[in-house]
Order: C-alpha cells, then structure tokens, then sequence
C-alpha cells in the first residue's frame, strides 16, 4: 500500500487563463519554429477549413503544462514527469482558454524525498468547448 502524500492534497485544483492574440500565435510559432502557415498568414488561414489563423498546438500545451510548474513551486518543488496530452480542436488567434488541472491520485514516494502525484486536466475555450483533455505525473518534494 501506498504512504499518503506528504505535500500535496488529493482533489488539489489549480486553474489559469489565457487570452490568444494573433500576434501572440504567430510569435510563439515562430519562437519554436513551427513555420505552418496556418500560424503566421492571415489570408493563407482564412482560406483554409479553420477560416483563420489557429495557434501552434505548442502554444495551450506549453502554457497548460508549465500552470503545474507555477502552481506547485508555490510551495513545494516540482518536477514534471509524464504528460499525456490530447489535442480535441483547433484554438484561434482570439480564443480565449481556460486550463484546470486535478489532483487525482498521490502518495509519498521516499526514494525520490516527494509526492507522486496524478493529475487530470482540461482546457476549455470561451464557448466552454473542450480543446484539450491530459493526464500527467509529477513529482512534487518539500522545499529545503
């Protein structure tokens, strides 16, 4: 049987938002070299079946993983582990998301001084539609 958690809370939530520009797409697809022209060209996008630029999938997943990093360093260090990430639709350059993440399952973990710890997540945009659903394991270990 697993030890319970010694850091972290089971059913422990945290939640961010994040407003998409079309700059902000088109300058986080550049910064990790995701040239797809659905990213940068108004007029190649439009065109296309999203009829408008959509972010790099890069763009939620990054923000939706590092909400972990930011929550938990709060009080604790942690360390992402594990993701499992499934991308469910398109996010445009004016979407508005909201990510939430759920401590489903944790236990303390002595060889590696820290809580295991499991997590559901999801990201919703403004018209509660579901844009990405992610499972992950991290690592969360008292701080010095």
């Amino acid at each position: 049987m697993n030890a319970p958690p010694r850091v972290v809370k089971h059913g422990e939530t945290c939640r961010s938002t994040l407003a998409l520009s079309p700059d902000s797409v088109k300058s986080f697809a550049t910064l990790v070299g995701d040239l797809n022209p659905l990213h940068h060209d108004d007029a190649y996008a439009r065109e296309s079946r999203f009829g408008g630029l959509i972010a790099s999938g890069t763009q939620p997943t990054a923000h939706f993983m590092a909400l972990l990093a930011t929550h938990f360093s709060t009080y604790a260090q942690p360390l992402g582990l594990e993701f499992d990430i499934k991308l469910k639709r398109a996010t445009y350059a004016h979407d508005v998301l909201t990510f939430e993440w759920r401590v489903e399952d944790a236990w303390w973990k002595p060889g590696l001084n820290g809580d295991l710890v499991k997590l559901a997540g999801t990201a919703f945009n403004q018209d509660g539609g579901t844009v990405i659903i992610a499972n992950a394991t991290i690592l969360v270990m008292p701080k010095p």
